[in-house]
């Protein structure tokens, strides 16, 4: 009893962390880069520092 118990405590704890990392990489991922932005449109060159 205690084994079934402890596997599917370890399985929750395993599904926990595989969410918590994915959280974290998409959190990353949307993240906007720190730094300087450099673009060119139809108005020309245009730097912003962020």
């Amino acid at each position: 009893m205690f084994t079934s118990r402890n596997t599917l405590l370890l399985l929750v704890a395993v599904l926990v962390a595989g969410l918590a990392v994915t959280g974290y990489a998409l959190y990353e991922e949307k993240k906007q880069p720190d730094g300087v932005q450099i673009s060119v449109g139809k108005n020309g060159l245009s730097i912003k520092e962020k």
